[in-house]
């Protein structure tokens, strides 16, 4: 699967998840320890505002911070399907011209920048599903994808904090096994 197929993919799911949460559940904790659904929510809201100035060709500073605080205002779902349509609309053609983006960890092709929202995107839709007693499921061939991708980046993940220590749980399939890559627990509750 292709880095934009898979973007589009983890972000019709996110969006759809986000779009489905409850007025009752927005103060739920999520598997992010410091995060209600809120604040996960308005994380990744933050990442797709933030992808269409960087595929652009933007640098940190010259984004600066127009994306800091919350994001959601009054309609978090409205706002939701308007990062996830712009974002999703900017992948394509920076993909495609092999542009450059710059990150504040470093330069990296577009193609790895739309891999790594859309790891994100599914491993927070999952967290999102847990946090909202959703459908924990996630597509197949999507976590396969990530899966193939994230195995050269785990241990780098890992050191910049990004990702927390794998738990000792059983990873005898896929889902799991990312998960767990992820720091993850599949059984959270």
């Amino acid at each position: 699967m292709d880095a934009v197929e898979l973007y589009r993919r983890t972000t019709a799911e996110w969006t759809a998840r986000a779009q489905g949460v409850g007025p009752d559940q927005w103060a739920a904790r999520t598997p992010c320890e410091e995060w209600d659904v809120r604040t996960l929510v308005n994380h990744v809201v933050g990442e797709q505002r933030w992808l269409p100035p960087l595929m652009g060709g933007a640098t940190i500073g010259q984004v600066g911070d127009r994306f800091d605080g919350d994001l959601l205002g009054d309609d978090p779902g409205a706002v939701t399907g308007v990062a996830a349509s712009e974002a999703d609309a900017a992948v394509p053609d920076a993909v495609a011209e092999q542009r450059i983006v710059h990150l504040s960890f470093g330069d990296f092709p577009a193609e790895e920048y739309a891999l790594q929202v859309a790891a994100e995107q599914l491993i927070h839709g999952w967290d999102l599903a847990a946090a909202t007693d959703g459908d924990r499921h996630l597509d197949p061939e999507v976590v396969d994808a990530v899966a193939e991708w994230f195995a050269s980046n785990e241990e780098l993940y890992r050191s910049m904090g990004a990702v927390g220590a794998r738990p000792d749980v059983p990873t005898d399939d896929p889902q799991s096994a990312l998960l767990a890559a992820f720091g993850r627990d599949p059984s959270w509750k």
